[in-house]
């Protein structure tokens, strides 16, 4: 077992790490906004960003990936913005796994963000409006604080998430040994090239950092309820 782990290339799971820490970042960012202001606001359209926020969850990866390439790929908008400013394609790149977990990570940390802030006491939110605090400070002053155990909840779910993505890293990144080659994509290529000595180290890795996410989540679940 020794020599298995000592002859495994590496670099899946570095890229699988940084890949699953850019888009929690990233799904954060984006995400909580999303969620505190479906959790607050009424307004015209509410539900069709509802609807979009959950599609990703409910499509097939394949077809997620189709979308992405049409989106990003480089005789669109976007892409071709970013083949301008970066001077290399989007698509096929590690840069595109990121973009790929970040689509499905993000759907499931707004649901939980959204009812974490959804179940924060509006009577002290209110009670900072009254005192003068913009909207922008009492989302970090008051609403984040109280939500935070839940959030934190959350955001290693959304990166456990992030970090076994394979269909759409698939579909947008491919599978290039030493660039975009990530470890859900790395096991699937040992098991389709018969390297089951190497499948089977990888998974029982990946099994393990499972393991130890649900672990840290649990705690983190047992400290809130006491």
């Amino acid at each position: 077992m020794l020599s298995d782990f000592s002859a495994i290339d590496w670099f899946p799971l570095w890229l699988s790490l940084r890949v699953a820490c850019l888009a929690t970042a990233i799904s954060l960012a984006v995400g909580l906004t999303l969620a505190y202001v479906l959790a607050n606001r009424r307004f015209r359209g509410r539900n069709l960003v509802e609807a979009a926020v959950t599609l990703p969850i409910v499509l097939p990866p394949t077809v997620l990936g189709f979308y992405l390439l049409i989106v990003l790929g480089r005789n669109s908008p976007l892409g071709g913005a970013y083949e301008t400013l970066f001077g290399v394609p989007l698509v096929f790149t590690w840069q595109a796994a990121v973009v790929a977990a970040c689509l499905h990570s993000i759907p499931l940390l707004i649901r939980a963000a959204r009812a974490a802030f959804e179940s924060v006491d509006h009577t002290f939110e209110n009670a900072a409006r009254s005192l003068g605090a913009t909207e922008w400070r009492v989302f970090w002053k008051v609403s984040l604080p109280l939500a935070r155990r839940s959030i934190v909840a959350a955001g290693v779910f959304a990166f456990a998430r992030a970090l076994g993505d394979f269909g759409v890293t698939m579909m947008i990144a491919g599978n290039i040994p030493g660039s975009t080659q990530t470890m859900a994509v790395a096991i699937y290529d040992a098991v389709q090239s018969g390297q089951t000595r190497v499948a089977n180290v990888l998974v029982i890795v990946m099994s393990a950092l499972a393991l130890t996410i649900l672990w840290v989540m649990n705690q983190a679940g047992e400290r809130q309820a006491r």
